[in-house]
């Protein structure tokens, strides 16, 4: 019996690998034994006629693909490479790499090649969580568990719909709440998660900040909040009530959609919890104004002494099995490895410790920005932003411009193959090793299940190959994940709260290694919160009389991101429907049009083909397609967060027609 971890969405869960099955490890404390359709299916991803098992190579996107040797590609990688400008190379990294390949990748491009243009999808999920929690607690650092829900009182959910991507979280939340934890759901839809809250708010898309506004102000107005912790531990309070007297309180609750009386209802249990915890993904991040949103939930718990105590603090819910740990090693183009920025001392630990003097000062290229980036290489990595980018139409005319598209992959029928000059193999979950963390800073490992297919190789190789072309054998000397691993531990001291060094490779598929369980305070300069004013701007894209819905986006149970993975065959029968575009009755009355009708849905930069799902669940002027669709980004809006960048999915104005 071989014992490994799940490599799908952020909860980590351990599994166990008997007779050619998968079934969930009771003694793995991530999960007990519980595990979701996808996790347990995760064995028919290997031995799929979709998988890529041969370097492929293509002069023009226009010609067909061939079969070409390991050496040839790597060698026409290297030459390309070496006769570049580095500012003109790109990384384009994911979530689904292991922690290993993300450390190589990441010290091959900002160490050696010198380019900072390293970034990790990621940055479409995460990086407005990210830059708040720095803003805010000095750190990017979770600064609690996903068992804190047993020990609170309260869990409120904001836009974040775990029952469908958290599963197993998810039912760990049920479990607390038959022991009396209370749940509130704030979501413009009434998901399959609303259905278990005491309370549910069925708040407006983008009025998020209001609302976390209103609830600060009231703590501030009749001094529910901590006075001794906020005088001690916190800065900017005096600014902060100043700003807040001057705020609209009737308007802003207006903006909500929610009534007096639903606030009030929330208000009360919420002063009268002890311990709260406020989780949050992607309805907050995927925005224009994300890391406000972020802000203005934060400073309730700054403002409650509600963090850094068992069953209290802000959640952040990382929606890949490795975006935490692709943060660790530096997987951003806006930071370094273990956590550290571009500023001078950061670069010279840094370079001391890489033995390179190839640094940039200058952070690199986002993931949504490195399209428009007049790049002339791009390396692609177990992600697919010819999928997955916002404005669809746009990123494939601007992916076109690019003399040089390498994909590394582990299947042949992912968006972004039909872009791409050469594709390498990769080996995919069960064929190869390393380690990821999960959403609450749980170090844990895959194990290789099978043997590697014969053409493919694990990422890490992959870049050390690259490396090596380039002149960098002796830095890239590695034989295998261990021996990267126990580099990156030692880096970690580097950084005094990143305790990884403590962790034991070897036991990391059977007993996790929590990193940072020892960090109890703020990770400011002065150990103090930093209390953020943020307002509501109205930033996103308005409707109109010509796009009169908000098109809502997000995730299914059972698919996994394009479904290169999950929407296989032989997993098809237990799948909830795919594709389908959620309307309110009384909006779908006026337009004519009934349940299971073909639709049209248009935006401003594009039109897709639907099925209409009729449903109550959803607010009227308001629909909701799943992101399984895989052609839903040739609707939605690439406006970004001005600091994290990030784009604002869950906000784009379309109209609707019935398809005659």
């Amino acid at each position: 019996m071989i014992k490994s971890v799940c490599g799908y969405c952020g909860v980590g869960c351990g599994l166990e690998y008997e007779s050619d099955k998968l079934v969930g490890n009771i003694t793995y404390p991530v999960n007990s034994g519980s595990v979701c359709s996808k996790g347990v299916s995760e064995l028919i991803s290997i031995d799929t006629a979709t998988r890529l098992l041969r370097p492929k190579y293509r002069e023009s996107i226009e010609d067909e693909y061939k079969d070409i040797s390991w050496e040839e590609s790597i060698n026409k990688i290297v030459h390309k490479i070496q006769k570049t400008p580095k500012e003109r190379v790109g990384f384009y990294l994911s979530g689904q790499l292991l922690t290993e390949d993300y450390y190589i990748a990441n010290k091959l491009g900002k160490g050696f090649i010198g380019t900072n243009n390293v970034d990790t999808n990621s940055r479409t999920c995460m990086s407005s969580a990210v830059v708040a929690y720095k803003k805010a607690i000095g750190a990017d650092f979770v600064p609690l568990r996903m068992k804190d829900i047993f020990k609170s009182n309260l869990l409120i959910l904001a836009g974040a719909n775990t029952s469908e991507a958290h599963v197993v979280f998810h039912n760990h939340i049920k479990k607390a709440k038959k022991k009396g934890l209370k749940i509130v759901v704030i979501d413009p839809r009434y998901t399959d998660t609303a259905q278990i809250a005491d309370i549910y708010l069925p708040i407006r898309a983008g009025s998020d900040i209001d609302l976390f506004n209103l609830i600060s102000k009231r703590l501030i107005d009749e001094e529910l909040y901590n006075k001794e912790f906020v005088e001690e531990h916190i800065n900017n309070f005096t600014l902060l009530k100043n700003k807040f007297k001057r705020v609209p309180v009737t308007k802003m609750l207006k903006r909500t959609g929610l009534s007096e009386e639903q606030f009030e209802e929330f208000f009360k249990l919420y002063v009268e919890s002890e311990n709260v915890i406020t989780a949050w993904t992607m309805g907050l991040n995927q925005s224009v104004q994300g890391v406000d949103k972020n802000l203005a939930l934060l400073n309730t718990h700054l403002l409650t002494g509600k963090i850094f105590k068992p069953g209290n603090g802000p959640l952040s819910l990382t929606g890949q099995p490795n975006a935490m740990g692709g943060r660790e090693v530096g997987g951003l183009s806006t930071m370094l490895a273990v956590h550290f920025g571009f500023d001078d001392e950061s670069i010279e630990k840094v370079s001391k410790f890489w033995k390179t003097e190839n640094i940039s000062n200058k952070p690199g290229l986002t993931a949504t920005q490195m399209l428009e980036g007049h790049l002339d290489v791009l390396i692609v990595c177990h992600t697919d932003p010819i999928y997955h980018l916002p404005n669809r139409n746009r990123v494939e005319q601007l992916m076109k411009q690019i003399p040089l598209v390498v994909e590394i992959n582990a299947y042949q029928n992912s968006e972004t193959a039909a872009f791409a000059h050469i594709r390498l193999p990769a080996a995919p979950w069960g064929e190869k090793e390393g380690t990821q963390t999960n959403l609450d800073r749980s170090i844990t490992k895959q194990e290789r299940l099978t043997r590697t297919s014969i053409e493919c190789k694990p990422d890490w190789e992959i870049f050390k190959l690259i490396a090596h072309g380039l002149g960098f054998a002796k830095e890239f000397n590695y034989s295998s994940a261990k021996d990267i691993f126990m580099e990156y531990q030692a880096m970690t001291r580097l950084n005094p709260y990143m305790d990884m060094s403590d962790a034991e490779y070897d036991t990391l598929s059977m007993i996790p290694f929590v990193w940072g369980e020892k960090v109890k305070e703020f990770l400011t300069p002065d150990k103090k919160g930093n209390l953020f004013f943020v307002e509501n701007k109205l930033m996103s894209e308005k409707t109109s009389l010509e796009f009169p819905f908000v098109l809502l986006t997000g995730r299914t149970r059972d698919q996994w991101h394009s479904g290169t993975k999950t929407n296989l065959p032989a997993t098809l029968l237990k799948f909830k429907a795919l594709d389908f575009c959620e309307i309110h009755p009384e909006d779908a009355k006026a337009l004519g049009i009934e349940h299971g009708d073909k639709i049209r849905v248009s935006s401003r930069r594009g039109t897709i083909l639907t099925t209409a799902e009729v449903t109550e669940r959803i607010t009227q002027k308001y629909i909701f397609i799943p992101i399984s669709n895989r052609d839903i980004n040739y609707l939605t809006n690439d406006l970004l967060d001005r600091e994290s960048l990030q784009p604002d999915y869950n906000h784009s104005a379309v109209k609707i027609e019935k398809v005659i």
